[in-house]
């Protein structure tokens, strides 16, 4: 009896999960559309606190140089808004932070949230009880802020290729590689060998490229050190990316030496290389991003490199667009697993 009491509890907990889950589904689906431009964040603070040692700490966090461009261009563009001034136009703005600073707040912190005027929007709100915890709050929680915007930004992006997919390339990185990221509309094949592909999306001015390559694993070697990282990324690209004239191809830009971090996202592993990359005997450049990984099998690397030239213009948010189809990187599925 007690056993079918416990399984009565367990199938209501359930549908009362799925019906909150549906109701919330509902809720969202009748939000407007967000507004604002890509990298835009509107900070909801009083003028005395922006114009303070708050507003200093945001800039300091958020406006900074944006790393590895060629280039200075700002991490996020900033929009300070009093709360007065905060109507229902700015409401809808993509990225919000709303600085609640008052002696009644007496659970201070940062909360996320999700969807909050509009989808799909992230609202991040610093609740403290004066402006000296406000300081505080937001420099023990930059990194999460500043990865939480991030990751907004590149959900954005990766939702939208998923929605008006390119479907013809996926299949062909598959082939290859075991697995694929989710190429926009747009996007085409420009190149492909046994071991190399290089996908591109090409406007008059502008060009956003995703190139995929594999390689053995050499027994004793670690693959995953700094310098076999470069060096593997330097020779698929003298290898295979060649410059418009006789003896010119792109190469890791000498004048700073790549970021190389090792990262973690849905359970996907993989170094991070960052920098700068050139066109030896020509004048041509911009920034590119590197994502490395082993296959299941472990037998090879797979490396996607994205890559922006955009000689007309600032680069911050062309490079966050094709960075993000990095992220959206999956594995074929199996039978069992669909």
């Amino acid at each position: 009896m007690k056993r079918t009491f416990k399984y009565i509890l367990v199938a209501l907990a359930t549908v009362l999960t799925l019906a909150s889950c549906s109701e919330e589904k509902k809720k969202k689906a009748l939000l407007p559309n967000i507004s604002g431009k890509a990298g835009e964040v509107i900070v909801v603070i009083g003028k005395t606190d922006w114009e303070g040692a708050l507003g200093t700490v945001i800039r300091d966090t958020l406006a900074c140089d944006c790393p590895y461009l060629p280039q200075r261009e700002p991490l996020y563009s900033l929009v300070d808004v009093p709360m007065a001034g905060f109507n229902n136009m700015f409401q809808l703005h993509r990225n919000i932070i709303v600085v609640n600073i008052s002696k009644d707040v007496t659970e201070p912190g940062v909360v996320y949230k999700s969807d909050v005027w509009a989808a799909p929007q992230c609202v991040i709100r610093l609740n403290a009880p004066d402006s000296e915890t406000a300081v505080t709050l937001f420099k023990e929680n930059s990194e999460r802020i500043k990865g939480l915007l991030e990751e907004a930004e590149r959900n954005r992006v990766i939702t939208n290729a998923k929605r008006y997919e390119e479907v013809a390339l996926a299949p062909v990185v598959t082939e290859m590689v075991g697995g694929s990221p989710h190429f926009p509309s747009g996007y085409k094949l420009k190149k492909k060998t046994d071991d190399f592909i290089w996908i591109t999306y090409d406007t008059q001015f502008t060009q956003q490229s995703i190139l995929v390559y594999k390689y053995p694993v050499e027994e004793g070697v670690d693959m995953m050190a700094p310098d076999n990282l470069i060096a593997a990324n330097s020779k698929m690209l003298k290898d295979n990316v060649p410059g418009m004239f006789e003896n010119t191809y792109m190469v890791i830009s000498p004048i700073i030496r790549p970021s190389v971090k090792y990262m973690k996202y849905k359970e996907h592993a993989f170094a991070e290389l960052r920098g700068l990359w050139d066109v030896h005997n020509d004048y041509m450049g911009g920034p590119f991003v590197t994502h490395v990984f082993y296959s299941p099998d472990g037998k090879y690397m797979v490396m996607l490199e994205a890559f922006v030239y955009a000689p007309k213009y600032d680069k911050r948010h062309y490079l966050r667009q094709v960075e993000s189809v990095l992220y959206s990187f999956e594995w074929k599925k199996s039978k069992d697993e669909k």
